[in-house]
């Protein structure tokens, strides 16, 4: 497998949480993320045996049990020709693009340069809320209860030991700026809901994030970084830091 194989392999990767319900078969999976999620309903992956537009319409029907009033739809790399014109079709409108970029950490870690942030690992409650209190204010959705902080905190606490990955929250001060996350599988590094709250942008937050992350993954045996990175944002800093787009993909909202 070549590296635009890999590549295409590992952004295929779904993370869906434990308290999700999903709906699998051979050709998709739909999955109802909890309510504190700014996307209450995914299709996460779309294989199609058939011909397209006859799984289309089975997702859509399929979609329509969850009794939710849109579906995100994921046009991803590797995805049948004419996907989007399918998507569009049912009325789906664009809502987000975002760039595929890989970087080989076989030659060492990239120079991301100086900064004035400390960082903490989401492994206690505290930590934990003010990355979802960044989330919110950046990407929507909700913080979760305390009784699922404290169960995911732990579960971060345990997966950052084993060299499984976890999230970190930048701090200016006392004062929660950004947060974002990795996931170590096999040897590909997959960052995660990378974001600043846009009034400290420019500062390194995302730079020292990212530096962490990429440190992280190569400690534990990470040989790629993957990351989906918003084209007008973080894609810049990215391709800076000498990660290479080996395409993009697409998010519709489909109304049900």
């Amino acid at each position: 497998m070549d590296w635009a194989e890999r590549v295409v392999a590992a952004s295929g990767f779904v993370w869906v949480p434990e308290t999700a319900v999903r709906t699998e078969t051979r050709e998709f999976l739909l999955v109802r993320f909890p309510d504190h999620f700014d996307h209450h309903l995914v299709l996460a992956t779309f294989r199609p045996e058939r011909e397209p537009e006859e799984v289309v319409d089975d997702v859509l029907a399929r979609a329509r049990e969850f009794e939710e009033p849109e579906l995100v739809w994921w046009v991803k790399l590797g995805a049948p020709p004419g996907m989007d014109e399918l998507v569009q079709a049912r009325g789906g409108v664009l809502d987000e693009t975002l760039d595929v970029l890989a970087l080989d950490l076989a030659p060492g870690l990239p120079d991301l340069g100086d900064h004035a942030v400390t960082l903490r690992w989401t492994t206690d409650e505290a930590t934990l809320r003010h990355a979802y209190e960044v989330l919110k204010v950046v990407f929507g959705g909700a913080v979760p209860p305390e009784h699922r902080l404290r169960v995911e905190s732990e579960q971060v606490r345990r997966d950052v030991e084993r060299g499984r990955g976890g999230g970190v929250v930048a701090y200016l001060g006392d004062e929660p700026v950004g947060t974002g996350g990795v996931t170590v599988a096999d040897d590909v590094a997959r960052l995660w809901s990378g974001s600043v709250l846009e009034e400290h942008r420019g500062r390194g937050a995302y730079r020292a994030m990212l530096a962490a992350r990429l440190d992280y993954a190569l400690r534990n045996g990470a040989t790629m970084a993957l990351v989906k990175g918003r084209v007008e944002t973080s894609g810049p800093i990215l391709r800076r830091a000498g990660f290479v787009a080996h395409g993009q993909e697409r998010s519709y909202r489909v109304p049900l």
